[in-house]
């Protein structure tokens, strides 16, 4: 693991690092914020998951996230989106799949399978990585992400409940069977059986679920998100969390589209929605 740079912030430190992946084959990117109280204590940990084309950079400049996280003493992770130059044939082609866009899952088919693996990546190897080399609480860990990153917090946390004990998104990818962009990332991905995409669908996992996350789930909705009826399908979760009594608070907000003009005004309420759940 080698240090590419660090800052003083909000009297906490925001670093960036680069390291060999053993779950992806290649060199991957990740960030911390670690708060003032890491000084003399260890602290929950809450993973953010960034969405389409974003990198380990984007969420750590644009969400303003780090003055919260100051305030309640949460250390902040995020990632690259994908692995990087894989020599995959037309892996660079799109801006909604190959590079940037890993989903937050583990391909099975070729030739994405290799090097795509980032929720090995995201649950096991980042989190180990996070828990042994920062003054990190193993059993206090959120996620919470944007859009693409909304649905990998979603699945995530709904396939790995013993791991995290808090969960919200940002405008989530909430039916990817259903959807443009998740239909083109699972065909790729997984193949064409639906039965494989409906394990990495927050919807379809949360109808098979009963009361996942009793302390509820948080998540924020522009009205005026271009994607809203043809990507998001947020009206699919809340009838799969209707399902399985799941508490959920889905805010719509009128006015707001899809960017991190959005995400940081509503940045303050996730985080403490995640500190109020982590730090008791």
């Amino acid at each position: 693991m080698e240090l590419t740079s660090q800052h003083k912030c909000f009297n906490g430190t925001q670093s960036f690092y680069k390291h060999e992946s053993t779950s992806t084959g290649l060199s991957m990117t990740f960030s911390v914020y670690q708060p003032p109280q890491a000084k003399h204590k260890k602290v929950p940990v809450l993973f953010y998951l960034a969405g389409l084309t974003c990198t380990e950079e984007t969420f750590m400049i644009k969400g303003g996230a780090q003055r919260y996280a100051a305030e309640h003493g949460i250390m902040l992770v995020t990632m690259d989106t994908s692995p990087r130059r894989t020599g995959i044939k037309g892996a660079a082609e799109s801006w909604d799949f190959g590079h940037g866009a890993g989903f937050y899952i583990d391909a099975t088919q070729q030739p994405w399978a290799t090097h795509f693996r980032m929720e090995s990546y995201v649950v096991h190897e980042l989190r180990n990585i996070i828990i042994a080399n920062f003054p990190a609480l193993a059993d206090r860990i959120g996620v919470f992400g944007h859009s693409m990153g909304g649905h990998g917090a979603l699945t995530l946390a709904l396939k790995h409940p013993d791991i995290y004990k808090s969960v919200s998104a940002f405008a989530p990818i909430t039916a990817p069977s259903h959807c443009p962009w998740g239909q083109k990332a699972f065909s790729n991905y997984l193949g064409s059986d639906h039965a494989e995409w409906a394990k990495h669908d927050a919807s379809a996992l949360m109808r098979t679920r009963k009361t996942p996350f009793p302390q509820g789930i948080l998540i924020d909705q522009g009205l005026d998100d271009e994607f809203l009826d043809t990507e998001l399908l947020p009206h699919h979760f809340e009838s799969a969390c209707w399902t399985a009594e799941q508490p959920l608070t889905l805010r719509r907000h009128s006015g707001y589209d899809h960017n991190y003009y959005f995400i940081s005004t509503f940045m303050q309420d996730h985080i403490a929605f995640h500190a109020g759940i982590l730090n008791k």
